[in-house]
Order: C-alpha cells, then structure tokens, then sequence
C-alpha cells in the first residue's frame, strides 16, 4: 500500500477488513469499490467481504476523460502517472481523525466532485480534505462516479440517462450501512458539490431511491442556470454519439465525442456543458414537475446555496482571444460586464430562486457569495476559488494561475473561518449569528 508499512491500520467493519493509512493525525481510506458496473448498465452493489482484507488498488482509478488545457490553467497540472483509467469507477475514499473517542459518531460530509459531469474524480490533492477533517473533527467521504459518455449522456433502453447519479446514490447506500463502523453518523451526513457537483447533489433532492440517505445538503457554484431545456440537445447528441457506443477504446472514445460538440454549439450557453442530469428518465421527475418536488421536499433536508462573486471571471479574463480585442479600457469594462451577467445568468439568480423556492415551502435554507475584495486581483472571485478554501492543501494549488495574485495566507485565513462555519451547518444544519465569518463571505438565512 505505502513504503512505510507501519503506517498502515486495519479497519474491521461490517463491509470487511479494509486496509487503511495513518499519517499527521488521520487515517484515510482510498478507493474502495462501493458498486461496479457494465458498460451503459444500472451499478450493482458490491457484496459485503468479511473474510477478505480489501486493500486499495496502486493507482487511483478514474473514468475515460479528455483533459481540459483551461482546468489544467485554472487549477494546475494533472498527475496522470497516478491514475489508471476504467470507465466503471464507482469508488468512494474516507478522511477521517485518527482519534475518536469510544461510541463518538462525528458529522459525515460527502463530496462529489465538478467537472462538467465530463472530468475529474473524487481523489484530487486539490480537494484533499485533511486540514480540514483535522480542524474540525468531520469524516469526509469523497465519491467518483461515471462521467460523460458512460454516466451523463442517455436516453434509450441500451443507454440509459442518469448513471452517474445512479452511481452516487449507490455510494449513500454504501455509506449509510457502513460509515458508523468508522466513526460516522449515519444520521447525519450532508452533501457537498461544487459546480457540476452541486447540480447533481440538488437533483439528488427529488430523485426516487433516496429517502433517509442524507440530510443536510451544501450546493456550491451550481450552473442551475444551464438546466432548463436540454431535452433536444441531449437527444441530438445521443444520436451523434451513437457510433462510439460499442468501442473498445475508451481513450479513443474520448478523441472521437469533442468532433461532434460543434454541431451542438446552436443550443446556445447550455451546449457548454453538453452532458448532465436529464429530466424524464429514471430516477427524475419531468422537467416541468421538478419545481414543484422541490418545494415538496423542502422540510426533508437543510441547504446551503451559493456561489463565487465571479464565476465566469477566469474563463473570460483569461482568454488570449478576447484580450486580443476587448483588452484595454472600454473592451475591459464589455470583458466586466459580461462576466457580470454570465455569472447571474448561470449561477447567481437561479442559486437566489432555488433558496427561496426552498423558502417560500418553509425549507431550511441558507444563500452565501463568496467575494475577493483584493484591489490587485484581476479575476477575482471566479469558479473554482472555494476550492482551496475549503480544502486548503497548500502545495497540490502552487501551479494555480487563479491563485497568482493571492497570497495564500490569505486563502488560508479566511478558508479556516469558511471551513468552520461548513462543519458547524454539517453538525447543526444552523450556522448562528454569532459565528465568526471570514470577511470574503456574504451569507443571509432565507
């Protein structure tokens, strides 16, 4: 598992024997097979093991994606070296404090990762959760799931819509069983998204299959704005797609989807994120219904709702395109101004009509923005920055191009301040008055 052998514990649980690594004051669990799959089939859960020490895989598994050069900018370079492709990767790993004290269940929070429903996966150095789980006494559970072809795109009996959320429900499944032998509450365990990841997590809310699986959910930087009306873009691109679905390889898979994406692109903003939840199919409501179960469901779960006061800020201020014209003064201010309606358009005002939707059927709901407030900070507060805030891990963010002009005392700071109040929502579902807030964070009870 690890060089240093010493450092490796086994955890007896109900699910089997798992191998797990202590090291600076936690023990983390990697990559263990909550579910497994065929491809475009329902995941299968994976039987319990008590005879058998489950022991994570050398290299963390990931499903076929294509790099993004502008996420590989915004956040830094991926170690591909350390990552082993495999399309069924429904895989979930544990944070949790090394020391907790006899017949304690601390909080569980369960992260699922953005991308666009296209790229990344649950067990990134960029969201590792240790300072975090350290500083506040939480069990973090970070989940990947399938993604594009495989998990987000579907419409037919041969591939079906919405096996990447299916995937995750099977991971709060997993959870829910077996996260008290490790020191969780299985009676209290929130959801965390960002971006892709919160659209997800808040479709969670009125997906069929979920009840008593969490309670608590927190929706970070969610593009609710690009939801609505996706039924013949997805349709059309299903049909393009067609032609990959029996291939074998999945690298080349990837090659081939990007050539089909311009032909989608008169669906206007939405076609940005050409894969996602689909309404109609398993386990969602209609589109024209889900307002509705929303509001339905408003008394089952807390919510923290927000975003970044700058959302599109880094995909438009760093864009070698449009700094060649709209670079210098007038063109800067169209630069602003469009980053200004892009952000509320696709996150700003749908996050404020979810929380008062929310609201207005007596729904526990809080709305927050996270802003800069650095004069010298070109970007400003754009997607992606509560990243590091939340999960802080210095070193895994030096090669940032967002973080340039930020010292990271500063992300450090105010994270520690955000990290606190997260935990205190997780534990309580309340954040109270009193509680100190970083001063980046705008944050109001609906």
């Amino acid at each position: 598992m690890t060089p240093n052998q010493q450092n490796i514990t086994t955890l007896e649980t109900r699910f089997g024997r798992i191998a797990a690594l202590k090291e600076e004051g936690i023990i983390r669990v990697r990559s263990i097979r909550y579910a497994h799959s065929e491809r475009f089939k329902k995941p299968v859960a994976v039987e319990a093991s008590l005879s058998l020490m489950i022991i994570p895989p050398e290299r963390t598994p990931v499903c076929p994606q294509a790099l993004s050069p502008l996420v590989e900018k915004m956040i830094g370079a991926t170690p591909v070296e350390s990552f082993e492709v495999d399309e069924a990767t429904q895989y979930l790993s544990i944070t949790r404090p090394e020391i907790i004290s006899e017949n304690e269940k601390l909080p569980v929070v369960v992260w699922i990762h953005g991308g666009s429903h296209e790229i990344g996966c649950g067990d990134l150095a960029t969201a590792d959760p240790s300072e975090w789980v350290k500083e506040q006494h939480v069990i973090v559970v970070a989940v990947s799931y399938r993604l594009g072809l495989f998990g987000f795109l579907g419409g037919d009996e041969k591939r079906p819509a919405n096996l990447g959320l299916l995937d995750i429900i099977e991971a709060l499944k997993w959870i829910k069983i077996n996260i008290g032998d490790l020191g969780g509450d299985e009676k209290n365990i929130t959801l965390l998204g960002q971006s892709s990841g919160g659209d997800a997590i808040a479709h969670l809310m009125i997906s069929e299959g979920i009840e008593g699986l969490f309670q608590r959910l927190i929706i970070q930087s969610a593009p609710l704005g690009l939801r609505h009306k996706r039924q013949k873009m997805s349709a059309e691109f299903l049909k393009k797609t067609e032609v990959l679905k029996d291939e074998t390889n999945v690298l080349k898979m990837m090659d081939e989807y990007g050539k089909f994406l311009p032909s989608i692109m008169k669906y206007g903003l939405k076609a940005a994120m050409p894969f996602g939840t689909q309404y109609g199919y398993f386990p969602l409501c209609k589109e024209e219904d889900s307002v509705e179960m929303w509001k339905k469901n408003a008394q089952k779960y807390d919510v923290l709702i927000g975003l970044n006061n700058d959302e599109t800020a880094f995909y438009l201020k760093t864009s070698e395109a449009l700094n060649k014209y709209f670079g210098k003064e007038l063109g800067l201010k169209i630069i602003d101004k469009t980053v200004e309606k892009t952000t509320e358009f696709i996150y700003g005002n749908p996050a404020r009509q979810f929380a008062q939707n929310l609201a207005d059927a007596e729904g526990n709901v809080y709305l927050f923005r996270i802003h800069s407030k650095l004069k010298d900070n070109h970007i400003g507060a754009s997607h992606c920055i509560d990243l590091p805030l939340i999960f802080g891990n210095e070193s895994a963010w030096k090669s940032s191009e967002m973080l340039k002009d930020i010292p990271w005392s500063r992300i450090h700071e105010n994270g520690k301040k955000l990290r606190a109040l997260w935990a205190e929502f997780a534990r309580t579902g309340k954040i109270i008055d009193t509680s100190e807030r970083p001063e980046i964070l705008e944050l109001r009870k609906m």
